[in-house]
């Protein structure tokens, strides 16, 4: 069992797609084992007044057979790389549970995350976004302050991020930029395999697919998960206003010189 997790619209979805070239794989898309992961902790909690009768051992077993359970029919035999941005903010327990298990983050410029948001949103110009709880008011200084806030899509994700990569349990982390992934994907993937201790696989980055169009249109936002055929690096110039592109310039804290204290492994372009 390994994990992606990491930052929003920063190529997670891409990387699954990816992985699941090899037959030995199974990834995709943010899977319903977080969400009931994290309902099955609330349950065993002191919350219930029956949890008394629950021992650690028992909560380890319980929570551990929930990712058993899930994959053992879907995708028997295969290493599982499941994703969810909240898997950052819960390593000490995971790491008891999957000693061996990685975690890829995926990460980008808060900038472009911000600005690949708001462009998914005005090409559903029809549609509300779930992402913003179907409010049809809003500007695009409301969406990203939204966003941006602590219980965000993308500020959460970043300080799930943060407390991973400061952490006693850094090591276990991979970080993925999106400009390496996008604009050197076999150097990127060779590099991401050797991290792994995997066996080398040729990936066809021409022919990448992997979309989820009910779960985006449930969600009033099409398109959000479905990734181009050609992995590629697409220029372009932000549809956000200047001082608001500006705001996040100082934001990637995992570049700051002298940062990485605990020796993450990262795959960049090298600048």
């Amino acid at each position: 069992m390994n994990f992606i997790s990491g930052l929003p619209r920063s190529g997670s979805t891409l990387l699954a797609g990816i992985l699941r070239q090899n037959p030995r794989y199974h990834a995709g898309m943010t899977s319903p084992v977080g969400s009931i992961y994290m309902a099955m902790e609330t349950a065993m909690s002191r919350r219930n007044e029956t949890a008394v009768f629950i021992t650690e051992p028992q909560r380890r077993d319980m929570l551990r057979g929930l990712f058993s359970s899930y994959y053992a029919q879907l995708h028997p035999q295969k290493l599982v790389f499941d994703t969810n941005r909240a898997w950052c903010t819960k390593l000490p327990a995971l790491v008891q549970l999957f000693p061996e298990a990685r975690f890829i983050c995926c990460v980008r410029d808060i900038a472009w995350i911000m600005d690949s948001v708001e462009r998914l949103i005005r090409r559903n110009a029809f549609e509300l976004s779930g992402m913003f709880g179907f409010e049809a008011a809003g500007t695009v200084y409301t969406r990203v302050n939204r966003l941006a806030a602590s219980d965000g899509l993308v500020g959460f994700a970043l300080d799930a991020l943060r407390e991973a990569y400061y952490s006693e349990l850094a090591s276990k982390l991979i970080l993925v930029e999106y400009s390496a992934l996008t604009q050197a994907p076999a150097d990127t993937m060779r590099l991401l395999y050797d991290m792994l201790g995997e066996a080398p696989f040729e990936h066809d980055f021409e022919s990448v697919e992997y979309e989820a169009e009910d779960f985006d249109a449930a969600l009033g936002a099409r398109g959000l998960h479905t990734v181009r055929r050609r992995v590629e690096w697409v220029d372009r110039q932000t549809v956000l206003p200047p001082g608001l592109f500006e705001r996040f310039e100082n934001d990637m804290f995992w570049r700051w010189p002298d940062a990485n204290l605990r020796g993450v492994s990262m795959i960049q372009l090298t600048r």
